[in-house]
């Protein structure tokens, strides 16, 4: 049975879940800030990525996601385990990336993946300290930056 504290702790830790997510599909990178640890590693590499420090992070992410008009983060199925301060968790992910195409409305692609993570409790709360994906499948990734037939490109 839980008891209380790690109750919190793993509502805490969804919270920086969610947290997460927000900040990147509403491109608010300066929150990953309240996330984050200040020497987080990050691997986003799954998908062709980049991996780094955090401040490295969020100047590749404002710069490389600014060619999308859109993208939604749906996490579900934390897995976390808990030991005292530390923390580890494989999350699932489902990312909907709109993609622009010359004429028309965006093409859409989805990414299945895993977050692994690792959380530490710091005075300010849970944050993450190590974050890497690990990729599951991918749908429409291809075809959404192909030409439309209807669209007069070639």
């Amino acid at each position: 049975m839980l008891d209380i504290q790690e109750i919190s702790d793993r509502l805490e830790i969804q919270d920086l879940l969610v947290a997460y997510s927000t900040a990147i599909d509403s491109r608010d990178f300066d929150a990953l800030n309240e996330i984050f640890v200040d020497d987080a590693y990050i691997d986003l590499t799954a998908f062709g990525g980049n991996a780094g420090k955090l401040a490295e992070i969020q100047e590749w992410l404002a710069q490389s996601l600014a060619q999308f008009p859109a993208f939604q983060h749906l996490v579900a199925n934390p897995d976390i385990r808990i030991d005292g301060d530390r923390a580890t968790g494989r999350v699932m992910c489902l990312n909907t990336i709109a993609i622009p195409v010359e004429a028309g409305d965006p093409r859409v692609a989805f990414l299945g993946m895993w977050y692994l993570d690792e959380y530490v409790r710091t005075p300010q709360g849970w944050r993450i300290a190590r974050r890497g994906q690990e990729a599951s499948w991918t749908q429409g990734l291809s075809e959404a930056a192909a030409p439309r037939p209807d669209s007069g490109t070639s």
